[in-house]
């Protein structure tokens, strides 16, 4: 989700939430623990941060040096303010940038990280778009939303459909080889991993936003649709789900 994206009741929802999409400190660490063969602090670039829970541990992780970008300054500002907490500000510079629009020259870094951002400008797009500014033998890791059954319901292909370009992961993958990269290996994030850091956390807004805006006919409704992505989730969690695909530039 762009900042444009953001509605009043929206920010309401989302401000302060851990994460701004499925995924948790485990699944960053398995995605990393899939690379060999990065230099010792290695140059990362975070893309669509967010607040930056995978930015921390990312800087854990790696003990590099980690530009972090997002478009919406708050989730930036909470950025600053965890890692100052966790003693890791040294290493994260967050900086305001669009995903469309990267500020870096070439080869400007050795691993590119993305996790639940990449649709907005395209899952293909994206892996094309960010590949000159890896080095040489650099890496990608970005988590997309995939069918994971070649027939979903109705009601959820209907909700889906304004995802960009939602595909299944064997053509995520040959997406992958045609922007001129190899993959290392994916899997899919546990179910968990959409509830403990995101979905839980926004249901549990929503009970306290349905009570703070009762007669608000318009804020109800925004409310409302919130709560139909979250039923969605429980009701298919085996139809769909987010892949964390880990890649090599290739040459």
């Amino acid at each position: 989700m762009s900042a444009a994206d953001f509605t009043p009741i929206l920010w309401e929802i989302h401000c302060g939430l851990p994460r701004e999409g499925p995924g948790d400190d485990l699944c960053t660490r398995m995605a990393y623990g899939l690379i060999e063969g990065l230099p010792r602090a290695p140059r990362v670039l975070d893309i669509a941060c967010g607040p930056g829970m995978q930015t921390l541990e990312l800087a854990r992780l790696s003990d590099g040096v980690i530009t972090a970008i997002d478009n919406h300054p708050p989730f930036l500002d909470q950025l600053r303010r965890r890692a100052r907490t966790a003693g890791l500000d040294h290493l994260i510079t967050p900086l305001n940038a669009s995903m469309e629009a990267l500020p870096f020259e070439p080869a400007s870094f050795d691993l590119i990280w993305s996790e639940g951002a990449i649709y907005i400008v395209g899952f293909e797009a994206g892996l094309k778009r960010w590949r000159p500014l890896l080095a040489e033998g650099g890496f990608m890791a970005v988590t997309e939303c995939c069918w994971l059954t070649a027939h979903p319901p109705e009601d959820l292909r209907a909700f889906w459909t304004g995802y960009p370009g939602m595909a299944d992961i064997a053509t995520n993958q040959a997406a992958i080889r045609q922007a001129g990269y190899a993959e290392i290996g994916h899997f899919v994030l546990p179910d968990s991993a959409w509830w403990d850091h995101y979905y839980g956390p926004m249901e549990a807004r929503i009970a306290a936003l349905e009570q703070k805006h009762a007669g608000d006919t318009a804020a109800l409704s925004e409310l409302a649709q919130a709560r139909v992505e979250c039923d969605l989730r429980r009701r298919h969690p085996d139809d769909y789900g987010y892949v964390f695909f880990v890649m090599r530039k290739a040459g």
